[in-house]
C-alpha cells in the first residue's frame, strides 16, 4: 500500500465513516465484517501493474514477422502487415484482456482484422509491383495468420496460469450489496480465472446480503476513500441499495476514475447483443468506457482547434468582412459582440460574435434570453444567425484557447447557474471546453429548444468522446450550414 493510502486507512482507524454500518459492539457484526478500508487487505499478493497487452502486443508482432526467418526478401511486407494489424487490433481497446479469455472467442475478430491487413497490404504490392509478388506474399501472410492465432492460444494459456496463481488479480470493489453481488464476490472467489479479487462492498443499506461472503467497506459516498486506502483498481456495479444518479458523480471522481469500471445489466438473464460482450460464470458485464478527457488524443485535438482556426481566420477573412460591413450598415457600431460566457471548469471568458440585432444593456444581455424571431432583430441579423455567420469570430476564441471546435455551447453565467439546480447534470458539460459547434447543435437543438434535452446530449458527447466523433460533428456542421437550419 501506498504511503497516501496507508495514511487514508489510518484515517478509517480513527474515524470510518458510516461508522453505524460495521459497529463491533452489536452482536450481528462479526470481525470478519470489520471494513477493509481501515487496514491493509490481507491475502493479495498480485502484480499491481501488470497488463495481458505488456504480453500480447509483443508476441503478436513476433509471430506476425516470423515467415521472415525464411523469406528474408518479404521483411518489409512483413513488417507492413504487421503494423497494420496491430493498429486494427488495437483500436477500441480490442488489446484488453478480457474477464472470459477464451481464443475461440476472440477468433473471428482476429481473422478478419489479418485478412483486411493482408489485402491492404497485397493492394500496395499490386500497385508498386506486379500479381506475381503480391501472390507470393499472400501465402506468406497466411502463414503469419496462422502464427497469430497460435500465439494468442499460448498468451492465453500464459494469462490464465497467472490469474489462477493470483499473479495477477485486479483489486476490485462492488458497488451494490444484494444478492447480485453476493453471487458475484462468490464466483469470483471460486473461479480466479477472471484475474478479479473483490476487496468488499460499498452500499447505503444497513443489512446487506452480500456482508455474508464479503466485507461491507462504507455507503457509496465513501467509494473514493474505499478506492485510495485499498488500491482499487476495478470497480463492478451490481445492484443494491443507493442512488443511480448520485453513483454517477461518485465514480467521476479522481482516483475512481482512474479504475475500470465494469457494470451488470439489470435484466442480466438476457443475452446482451453487443461486440464487447463479457461475463463472470453466467452473469453478463458491459465494461464502460470512461471519458478520456486529457492525453494524446486531446493536445491532437488542440493542436487541430490552432491549425483549422488560424486557417479559417485567413481563408473566411472575405467572408467575415463583409458580415462586419453588413452588420455595420444595419445596426450601426460595435460590430463585435462580447459576452460573458461560461467554459471548462466553470471558467468564463468573453465569448465574440457578430452582432445580430440592435444594442441591449449589459444587464439584459446577461439575463433575457433572446431568441431568433426577437423583433429587434434586422434582415442581416436574421441572415447571419440561420447561417450561422454570426458565430465565425469564436474563431478567434479557439485560437486563443478559450474554445475548442467541436463542444458544448458556452452559456452565461445567469443561466448556468439557473439551469444547474433546473436540469439534471447540467453543470457536467464544463469537464470539456466550450465548442464553436456540438452534437446537440448538430442534432437540431439550438434556439428555443428544451435544456434538459440540450444537456443530455452535451453528456453523451462528453462519455463518447473520440476524435472520430468530433469528425463527424464538423461533417454535419458543415451540411447545417449549406441548409441555413441555424436560429
Amino acid at each position: 500500500m501506498s504511503k497516501a493510502s496507508g495514511a487514508l486507512a489510518d484515517q478509517w482507524k480513527d474515524d470510518p465513516p458510516s461508522r453505524h454500518l460495521w459497529d463491533v459492539s452489536a452482536p450481528e457484526y462479526s470481525s470478519a465484517q470489520m471494513p477493509k478500508a481501515a487496514r491493509p487487505l490481507a491475502g493479495i499478493r498480485s502484480a499491481r501493474g501488470l497488463e495481458a497487452w505488456m504480453l500480447v502486443v509483443p508476441v503478436d508482432a513476433v509471430m506476425l514477422l516470423a515467415p521472415a526467418l525464411w523469406a528474408l526478401d518479404a521483411f518489409p511486407a512483413l513488417l507492413a502487415l504487421s503494423v497494420v494489424s496491430i493498429g486494427l487490433l488495437v483500436g477500441r481497446g480490442r488489446y484488453r484482456a478480457k474477464l472470459h479469455l477464451s481464443v475461440l472467442d476472440e477468433l473471428p475478430g482476429l481473422l478478419s482484422r489479418g485478412l483486411t491487413a493482408t489485402a491492404v497490404v497485397a493492394l500496395a504490392f499490386v500497385l508498386r509491383h506486379d500479381a506475381t509478388a503480391a501472390i507470393d506474399f499472400l501465402g506468406l501472410a497466411a502463414t503469419s495468420i496462422g502464427l497469430l492465432v497460435a500465439g494468442r492460444f499460448v498468451t492465453t494459456a500464459v494469462i490464465l496460469n497467472a490469474r489462477r496463481r493470483a499473479v495477477v488479480a485486479h483489486r476490485t470493489v462492488l458497488i451494490g450489496g444484494g444478492e447480485l453481488a453476493a453471487e458475484m464476490a462468490t464466483l469470483l472467489e471460486r473461479y480466479p480465472r477472471y484475474g478479479l479479487s473483490v476487496a468488499g462492498f460499498v452500499d447505503d443499506g444497513d443489512r446487506c446480503e452480500a456482508s455474508f461472503v464479503t466485507s461491507h467497506l462504507g455507503a457509496i459516498e465513501d467509494l473514493e476513500l474505499v478506492v485510495a486506502a485499498n488500491d482499487i483498481e476495478v470497480l463492478l456495479v451490481t445492484e443494491g441499495h443507493f442512488d443511480e444518479l448520485q453513483l454517477l458523480d461518485y465514480v467521476r471522481k479522481p482516483d475512481c476514475s482512474a479504475c475500470d469500471l465494469l457494470v451488470v445489466p439489470r435484466l442480466h438473464a438476457f443475452h446482451t447483443q453487443t461486440g464487447h460482450a463479457d461475463h463472470i460464470g453466467s452473469i453478463p458485464v458491459m465494461r464502460i468506457r470512461n471519458p478520456s478527457l486529457s492525453g494524446v488524443a486531446w493536445r491532437i485535438k488542440r493542436a487541430f482547434d490552432i491549425a483549422m482556426s488560424a486557417a479559417a481566420l485567413l481563408l473566411l477573412s472575405p467572408i467575415l468582412l463583409a458580415c462586419a460591413l453588413a452588420v455595420r450598415l444595419e445596426g450601426g457600431p460595435e460590430i463585435i459582440f462580447h459576452q460573458t460566457r461560461v467554459g471548462r471548469d466553470g471558467r468564463t471568458f468573453a465569448c465574440l460574435k457578430f452582432r445580430s440585432m440592435k444594442p441591449a444593456t449589459e444587464a439584459e444581455s446577461a439575463t433575457k434570453w433572446n431568441i431568433g424571431t426577437d423583433n429587434r432583430v434586422g434582415p442581416v441579423g436574421k441572415v447571419i444567425r440561420r447561417t450561422s455567420l454570426d458565430e465565425l469570430p469564436q474563431l478567434w476564441n479557439i485560437l486563443r484557447g478559450d474554445m475548442t471546435l467541436v463542444g458544448p455551447r458556452p452559456e452565461r453565467p445567469h443561466f448556468v447557474e439557473r439551469f444547474s439546480v433546473e436540469y439534471t447534470r447540467y453543470a457536467h458539460r464544463h469537464r470539456v471546453p466550450a465548442g464553436l459547434t456540438g452534437l446537440a447543435q448538430v442534432s437540431g437543438l439550438r434556439g428555443d429548444t428544451p435544456i434538459s434535452d440540450r444537456a443530455r446530449f452535451d453528456n453523451y458527447y462528453i462519455e463518447n468522446w473520440s476524435l472520430w466523433l468530433d469528425a463527424k460533428v464538423m461533417l454535419r456542421t458543415v451540411g447545417e450550414i449549406f441548409l441555413a437550419r441555424g436560429r
